[in-house]
C-alpha cells in the first residue's frame, strides 16, 4: 500500500497493520517504540507467516484520534527493514459486503420441501391472504418487518450524501432492530428527494411491512411525508429523527426534574432549533403538562404575534410562547428552568453567561452532535443536570433507548399507527427503569444495553395502544 490518509477525530479508533519485517535488519522492539511514541496502543499481534529471513503479522493497535493513525504510519515506513504491506481500519472491516444478510427460517432439502415454500402449493396460502388481506401479518413476513427508509438528504452530522451515502447508516439501523428488539428491518435507501415521489414509493411497497421507521430525511420535507403517509396507511409510521429524540428527551427530563424538585406544568422550558426533533420534542413536552414551553431559532423567539413564511414555525408560534416573550436566545433564557438544544450547528450557542442567568438549578439538554450547544466542562459547576447527544459524557440522550421497543410492541399488538400515548408510555417506561435510588444528576437515563429496557417500553406502548383503541390484536398476555 502507498499511501493512506485517514480523518481527523473521533475516539478509541482502531486499526490493524500487516507488517513484513526483515529478521536482521529490524526488530518488533524498535515497531512497537514508533507506535508507542505516538500514543498508538498494540492490543493484539498475529503470526502471519515466519521463515528465518522475515515474519509478517497483523499488528491490532488503538489510538484516542485517527490523525495518531499517520503518525504511527510514517514512523514505521522510516524502520530500515520494515515495510507495510497493509492498513486496515476495522469499521470498514466490520462494513465489507454489507452488516446485515437474510436467511431462511425452514430449509430447502428436497423436493416436497421446495413445493411447500414455493410452486406449487404456495399457491393455497396466496389465496387464502387474497380473499382475507388480514391473513398477510400471520402468513408473510409482514407481521414482524419494518422498512428503514431514508433518502440521504439529512444523514447524521454529514447532511445531505444522498442514498448511497446513507445506506451503512440504515443497515445499522436494521442491525440494531433486530439485536435489541429481534424485528426484522430492511434498509431502503431512494434515489430521490421529491417529496411526492417518497410518499407514493412507500405507499407502494407498505404491503410487504408491518412499520415503516422514516430515518434521515430532511426539515421541512420530512414533516409532510410523514403526516401524509400516517394518513394514508394503516401501519405505524415513525420517523425516528424526530420522535425517538422527543421520546428519550422527555424520559431524561423526568428524572432530571425530580432531582432538582420541580414539577413539569410549573418549569419555563426554552428549546433551542425549531427544526424536526425541536418541533417533535415540543409536541411530547406539551402533550406531558408543560405550559411555558418558548421555540427559539434564527429569528429568536417564536411568537404568535409574528408572521412567519415557514408554515410549521406559524403553526407552533400558535400554542407555544404563551407570555408572547421575544427576543434572542440570551434574552428568553433568563429565569428558564430547562434549555434544550437541537441545533444543527451547536458549538458556541449557548455560553456560561447565559446559563448563568437561568432559574436556580438549571437543566442543560446541549444535544446538537457532534459538537454540544455548550461543552458539559463549561458549566459542570452551575448546571445542576446536564445530558448531551454524546456517548463520551453522561446522560446521552439515544433514541436506540426506544425504537426498538415502541416498534416491538406496535408489531406485537398489530396497532394502526404510533400516536402521542404511545410515545409517552415510551418514556415514561425508559425513565421508570432508573429506580429513585439510583438516580443521580449523573444518572437519569439507562444504558442502552440495559436488558429491561425494550420490554418495559414493549408492554408501556402496548398497554397504550389497547387505551387508546389503535391495537387490532390482544397480546397473549393481555388476553383474559
Amino acid at each position: 500500500m502507498n499511501s493512506h490518509k485517514f480523518g481527523s477525530g473521533g475516539q478509541g479508533k482502531s486499526f490493524i497493520l500487516r507488517l513484513e519485517m526483515l529478521t536482521d535488519e529490524v526488530n518488533f522492539v524498535q515497531v512497537a517504540s514508533a507506535i508507542y511514541k505516538h500514543d498508538g496502543e498494540i492490543v493484539a499481534i498475529d503470526m502471519i507467516q515466519t521463515n528465518p529471513t522475515m515474519t509478517v503479522r497483523d499488528m491490532t493497535v488503538t489510538v484516542n484520534d485517527t490523525v495518531q493513525i499517520d503518525h504511527i504510519v510514517e514512523s514505521i515506513r522510516k524502520l530500515p527493514g520494515a515495510t507495510l504491506l497493509h492498513i486496515s481500519d476495522r469499521t470498514f472491516l466490520m462494513h465489507l459486503g454489507g452488516k446485515i444478510e437474510m436467511k431462511p427460517k425452514h430449509p430447502v432439502q428436497n423436493r416436497d420441501d421446495l413445493s411447500r415454500v414455493y410452486t406449487p402449493d404456495v399457491a393455497r396460502v396466496c389465496m387464502a391472504i387474497h380473499e382475507d388481506q388480514r391473513k398477510a401479518f400471520t402468513l408473510t413476513m409482514k407481521r414482524n418487518t419494518v422498512a428503514v427508509i431514508s433518502d440521504g438528504s439529512a444523514v447524521l452530522g454529514l447532511g445531505n450524501i444522498g442514498p448511497y451515502g446513507a445506506m451503512p447508516v440504515m443497515e445499522g439501523k436494521a442491525m440494531l432492530f433486530k439485536q435489541f428488539a429481534d424485528v426484522d428491518a430492511i434498509p431502503i435507501c431512494l434515489d430521490t428527494q421529491d417529496t411526492e415521489q417518497i410518499i407514493s414509493i412507500v405507499k407502494s411497497i407498505a404491503p410487504a411491512f408491518g412499520g415503516i421507521n422514516l430515518e434521515d430525511i430532511s426539515s421541512p420535507r420530512c414533516f409532510e411525508i410523514e403526516q401524509r403517509l400516517k394518513a394514508e396507511l394503516d401501519i405505524p409510521v415513525f420517523h425516528d429523527d424526530q420522535h425517538g429524540t422527543a421520546v428519550v428527551l422527555y424520559a431524561g427530563l423526568i428524572n432530571a426534574l425530580k432531582i432538582v424538585g420541580k414539577r413539569l406544568e410549573d418549569a419555563k422550558v426554552v428549546i433551542c432549533g425549531v427544526g424536526a426533533a425541536g418541533v417533535a420534542c415540543s409536541n411530547i413536552l406539551l402533550k406531558a403538562g408543560v405550559r411555558n414551553l418558548i421555540g427559539v431559532d434564527r429569528e429568536g423567539a417564536l411568537v404568535r404575534t409574528q408572521s412567519y413564511s415557514n408554515p410549521i414555525w406559524q403553526e407552533y408560534a400558535e400554542r407555544t410562547n404563551p407570555h408572547l416573550v421575544t427576543g434572542q436566545l440570551g434574552e428568553v433564557i433568563r429565569d428558564a428552568d430547562v434549555f434544550i438544544g437541537l441545533t444543527s450547528g451547536g458549538r458556541g450557542l449557548l455560553s456560561r453567561e447565559q446559563v448563568q442567568t437561568m432559574a436556580k438549578d438549571p437543566i442543560v439538554f446541549a444535544m446538537a452532535n457532534p459538537t454540544p450547544e455548550i461543552q458539559p466542562e463549561a458549566i459542570v459547576d452551575i448546571a445542576t443536570v446536564i445530558a448531551t447527544g454524546r456517548s463520551d459524557y453522561p446522560n446521552q440522550i439515544n433514541n436506540l433507548l426506544c425504537f426498538p421497543g415502541i416498534f416491538r410492541g406496535a408489531l406485537d399488538c398489530r396497532a394502526s399507527t404510533i400516536n402521542e400515548d404511545m410515545k409517552l408510555a415510551a418514556a415514561e417506561a425508559i425513565a421508570s427503569t432508573i429506580s429513585d435510588n439510583e438516580l443521580n444528576k449523573s444518572y437519569i437515563i439507562p444504558s442502552v444495553f440495559n436488558p429491561a429496557i425494550v420490554e418495559s417500553v414493549r408492554k408501556r406502548v402496548i398497554e397504550a395502544a389497547l387505551r387508546t383503541n389503535v391495537a387490532r390484536r390482544i397480546p397473549r398476555e393481555y388476553r383474559v
